[in-house]
């Protein structure tokens, strides 16, 4: 696997080694050693979650806060999404920066985000299956987010159609620097 650290510290976008042949193809989509290694900590995913939309679907930027805070590994197992990581941490050198990268289920890449960071996807194929692990569990109460469209974030969401965003997402505060 060659997993590649972001301009945003913390934040690695990691891309499986597949072995394809003409029966179809095989790769190891999580190994814990081989991910905690990489990525230089020990992170315990302790929850599994899965999501399907469809195009032009934008969820997001969500976050846990305080001891409910997750990071997050995140794919596509079908379809294509614009992935969004927003850096939340207080005195990081990157606050208020984001990462984007397009999941694919045929580029079969992930992306994983830590805490303290803001995350969204927008759906480019017809639809999407979207997966991903949690080291923490949900706790409705330290929900938090931000408002995809805040001019100081300055996110080229990538899709030039309508968006479909639920009221409670067009509801979040804007980041204030």
């Amino acid at each position: 696997m060659k997993i590649t650290e972001t301009k945003l510290k913390g934040c690695f976008i990691i891309e499986p080694r597949v072995f394809e042949d003409e029966r179809g193809y095989f790769f190891e989509s999580f190994n814990h050693k081989a991910f905690c290694e990489a990525i230089g900590q020990q992170v315990n995913f302790v929850q599994d979650n899965q999501s399907y939309s469809t195009r032009g679907v934008l969820r997001g930027l969500h976050f846990q806060k305080g001891e409910h805070a997750q990071a997050k590994l995140v794919n596509v197992i079908k379809g294509s999404v614009l992935d969004v990581a927003v850096d939340l941490r207080k005195g990081s050198k990157t606050y208020g920066q984001h990462v984007s990268v397009e999941l694919t289920a045929e580029n079969k890449k992930q992306l994983f985000v830590p805490r303290g960071f803001a995350h969204g996807f927008v759906v480019l194929s017809e639809s999407a299956h979207f997966f991903y692990k949690c080291d923490n569990y949900y706790n409705k109460n330290s929900e938090g987010g931000i408002r995809y469209d805040d001019a100081s974030l300055n996110i080229d969401w990538q899709f030039s159609g309508e968006i479909n965003i639920s009221s409670k997402d067009m509801g979040l505060p804007f980041l204030r620097h």
